[in-house]
């Protein structure tokens, strides 16, 4: 499996472009806006898009999800149903920021901690992180291991917790009891900014590193 990061919305967002590679089937993780770009990236991959995965419904994650699934006709899973207050908010939060117009939509399917999403010959495993918002979830490739974190962690930083329902001992708790046993070694691709492994993190990152917790 390979992964393709297209940064859309005037928020930067990474939106990813996960591509089974034996079957050319692929998934979209994060859809936020900018259509036209994503369009095109998934042609120039010469893919067939299979699904869209949420890991949680602020605007610049979600907003264009539902135009998604109706342009190409696949499903939307994820995020955990907890984040369905912040869907219905959709269609006020493009108006108030200028986004390109969203209406509030359902997802085919919630996801829960412990469950798994496919594409192609793919399989991702479902990690619960609330904290960021309460129905924040991670998606982990384990073969190729990494991360589809959105806005837990970034590279130097953590997720904004002074949103509604946002909770920082949560998102702390998230990061260090869900997300560091999956190892080290795991590169990890946040919602914005460059990419990093849990490794560099555990010993750098001045919200969670270990020796803050020594």
């Amino acid at each position: 499996m390979k992964c393709v990061i297209i940064p859309v919305t005037p928020f930067q967002q990474n939106c990813s472009i996960l591509v089974c590679e034996s079957t050319l089937c692929a998934a979209i993780v994060d859809p936020g806006g900018d259509l036209p770009r994503l369009r095109a990236g998934i042609e120039e991959l010469g893919v067939k898009l299979e699904k869209v995965f949420l890991t949680h419904a602020h605007l610049d994650h979600c907003a264009a999800a539902d135009h998604v699934r109706r342009e190409f006709g696949v499903p939307i899973e994820g995020p955990h149903h907890e984040d369905e207050f912040w869907l219905d908010q959709l269609a006020e939060a493009t108006r108030r920021t200028g986004f390109p117009p969203a209406e509030p939509f359902l997802p085919n399917r919630w996801l829960s901690d412990g469950d798994m999403v496919t594409f192609g010959d793919q399989t991702l495993e479902v990690l619960h992180c609330p904290g960021h918002t309460p129905g924040h979830v991670v998606f982990f490739h384990r073969g190729v291991q990494l991360a589809l974190v959105g806005d837990v962690i970034f590279q130097g930083s953590i997720g904004r917790t002074d949103f509604p329902r946002g909770d920082h001992a949560t998102l702390i708790r998230s990061i260090r009891e869900k997300l560091w046993p999956l190892g080290d070694d795991v590169t990890f691709v946040p919602g914005h900014g460059p990419v990093s492994t849990f490794g560099k993190e555990r010993l750098t990152n001045p919200f969670v590193a270990d020796k803050r917790f020594r």
